[in-house]
């Protein structure tokens, strides 16, 4: 794949969602460099907010957390929250940000294999499928049917 600005092969490859729509970028190590996509300290909260017109869209009034004080300029100019707080009162900021950069702004990921929670999840299939054979084994229908809606409940959840 070549670059978009030279003709050298592409090792960087951008994706950004804007506005529902896909836009995607390849570049050269040499290119990259130059437009700063290679520099951890160019990618931030802080420089995506100064690059989206935000404080247009701001409510009135200046947004300070109560719980730490961190104030919308020190958002703005480190990219960074000072507390669980934040998240809150600057909801009207990350909102549109993280909906840009992503499908949304609710988290709907998996569980991780290996972790407490997996393993948690899987042992509790697992009961449910014996008891479930269990209650085939007994004739016990109704409680079998109540078993496999539990279980696809679990599986659903689990596909989130």
């Amino acid at each position: 794949m070549k670059c978009h600005h030279c003709d050298n092969q592409a090792t960087v490859h951008l994706t950004q969602i804007l506005n529902g729509q896909m836009h995607k970028m390849d570049l050269c190590e040499t290119c990259a460099q130059a437009n700063g996509v290679t520099n951890p300290e160019n990618l931030s909260i802080g420089n995506l907010m100064e690059s989206t017109d935000t404080d247009s869209q701001l409510p009135s009034g200046s947004m300070v957390c109560e719980s730490c004080g961190t104030t919308h300029q020190d958002f703005k100019k480190g990219g960074r929250l000072g507390c669980e707080a934040c998240y809150h009162v600057f909801r009207p900021i990350l909102d549109p940000l993280l909906e840009g950069m992503h499908a949304g702004i609710q988290h709907l990921g998996k569980i991780p294999s290996g972790s407490e929670s997996r393993i948690k999840f899987e042992q509790s299939v697992d009961e449910l499928k014996k008891q479930l054979i269990s209650a085939i084994e007994k004739e016990d229908f109704e409680l079998a049917a109540d078993l496999r809606d539990q279980l696809k409940a679990l599986e659903k959840e689990a596909q989130v």
